[in-house]
């Protein structure tokens, strides 16, 4: 039996949101997935992954905050869909790290996760979304909740290159961590999980300490060039225009400013990103 063609392997479109803090300085939530499973095992991520049939902006648009999939899909610069990978990340952010990127129909501002009675209510819907007896939309419907896209900021767009069993086109969101919760892996695909700064990552992955993809390494190398969740957000929400991403001869990842960028390959990684900080006027 001949091995198949890397080139015939399907692109899935997958969402994945960056969780930031400041506690007290900048942290993002990451966790590590487990060794035996067939993507990235034993590498560090953010919550993400595949956009699933049932993430249909046609069910949820009349949930969501801020974000029409009109505007989504403006801001993702496709001509529609755009809801559904903002909705996506919301079910993954829930499904894998507990984490509820929701709002309130009405009542209280938050969902208060921290609460005794909503924290054990709430864990019992997660093990049902994670063990398909029940759908996110029914439960965000049961709970009378909005999904908070409003909240979400698009800041990239990274395609796996061939050669992997699967292949993502995987867009990048950043959200604020929402307050009065608490974030735990699901401990089945993911096995661990930590508040870390940016720049312990990249000082973690120097001592091989941690491995994350080269999409994701990339991802926290911007965020270490801000100083706090507000800077992030801020520049996130500004909505600049996509750069470029290609690689330098040592195989990094660099994007337009950072040295060897004028020299170095396009073809290597398909990624686009638009988080920087924002530039001051004087």
């Amino acid at each position: 039996m001949t091995d198949p063609d890397p080139a015939d392997v399907p692109i899935r479109h997958a969402a994945t949101v960056m969780l930031v803090d400041d506690r007290p300085d900048l942290k993002v939530f990451m966790m590590e997935r487990n060794a035996n499973t067939v993507f990235a095992g034993g590498m560090w991520v953010f919550p993400g992954g595949s956009v699933d049939d049932a993430d249909d902006p046609g069910a949820f648009e009349h949930m969501s905050v801020h974000r029409s999939d009109e505007e989504a899909s403006r801001l993702l610069g496709i001509p529609s869909g755009g809801l559904r990978y903002y909705i996506a990340a919301i079910r993954e952010a829930f499904e894998e790290a507990g984490v509820l990127l929701a709002l309130p129909r009405q009542g209280d501002d938050i969902v208060d996760l921290q609460d005794p009675e909503t924290a054990r209510r709430f864990e019992v819907h997660r093990r049902a979304v994670n063990d398909s007896s029940r759908s996110f939309i029914d439960i965000a419907d049961e709970e009378d909740l909005v999904l908070d896209a409003g909240s979400m900021h698009y800041v990239a767009r990274w395609i796996t290159p061939e050669g992997p069993p699967r292949r993502f086109d995987a867009r990048f969101f950043v959200s604020r961590m929402p307050a009065r919760q608490v974030p735990v892996h699901d401990d089945s695909e993911l096995v661990h999980s930590r508040w870390i700064s940016p720049q312990d990552i990249l000082d973690a992955v120097a001592r091989e300490e941690m491995v994350l993809m080269s999409p994701t390494l990339r991802m926290v190398r911007c965020l270490a060039r801000f100083s706090s969740a507000d800077e992030v957000i801020e520049a996130a929400a500004s909505n600049q225009p996509d750069e470029r991403a290609r690689v330098n001869a040592a195989r990094e990842i660099v994007l337009p400013g950072d040295p060897d960028y004028d020299t170095a390959d396009e073809t290597i990684e398909n990624g686009w990103v638009r988080l920087r900080p924002l530039e001051r006027k004087t």
